[in-house]
């Protein structure tokens, strides 16, 4: 009987789509491990949470850079709409997806029977990591290379809406006779270094329409990008 060829495993497959030769594996393997997944003698220092507050950073400064090299011509409320889509949750969470991080994350039983390695949350977050892992690694000029890989053809096929939200928002609602659209924050969740916010927005006579994000002036955008959309203002 002929033996079967033994399947690679999911760490292996992440580290050829990462396409990075690591000399620290540890830096990967931290970055891949939920709190959850930690023994009883670990700190939190042992997950990828330190690491995803950096690899946030080194992806803003990628993104911006980007942006600023491709459209000289864009004002700074055009970059900041095409850097806020590039950096949001769902964006990274899509690309996380795409590399197989979900089945290479190291996550305890209990986060996994409940969906930990399909969260859009956790899988941004994991995302954000790896990217810190490949900065401390090889530098900035080995991030950008993989973030410009995977972000570059995304930032150019883009033809989502670029004006502000909250403007757009206020001058439909200017153009209705409505009031001027009102903000509350719902919810603040999340450690100090990476909060995140839930805010409302309200317009009179319409549903309220409820955004998140890791600061209150991204909820309130991602808020009333939910209403312009919600009305058939913005369309996908």
């Amino acid at each position: 009987m002929q033996n079967r060829p033994r399947r690679e495993s999911p760490v292996a497959a992440l580290k050829k789509a990462l396409d990075h030769e690591f000399q620290d594996l540890e830096l990967l393997r931290v970055a891949l491990t939920h709190a959850s997944a930690l023994d009883p003698s670990e700190t939190v220092s042992g997950s990828y949470q330190r690491l995803e507050f950096l690899g946030d950073r080194v992806l803003g400064l990628a993104i911006a850079t980007m942006l600023h090299e491709h459209y000289p011509k864009a004002d700074e409320g055009e970059l900041a709409r095409r850097f806020n889509h590039m950096v949001k949750r769902e964006t990274c969470a899509e690309i996380a997806q795409e590399l197989g991080i979900g089945d290479a994350m190291r996550i305890g039983q209990a986060e996994a029977q409940t969906g930990g390695r399909k969260k859009t949350a956790l899988l941004a977050d994991i995302c954000e990591s790896i990217i810190a892992a490949i900065y401390l690694d090889g530098g900035f000029p080995a991030a950008e290379r993989f973030i410009k890989r995977l972000w570059e053809p995304r930032m150019l096929s883009w033809s989502g809406p670029l004006r502000d939200a909250k403007t757009t928002l206020q001058e439909w609602a200017q153009s209705k006779s409505l009031p001027t659209p009102r903000y509350e924050v719902m919810d603040r969740s999340g450690p100090d270094h990476a909060p995140s916010f839930t805010v409302a927005v309200i317009v009179q006579g319409l549903k309220k329409g409820e955004g998140s994000g890791g600061s209150k002036r991204i909820a309130e955008q991602s808020a009333a990008e939910t209403v312009l959309r919600r009305e058939g203002v913005w369309k996908e």
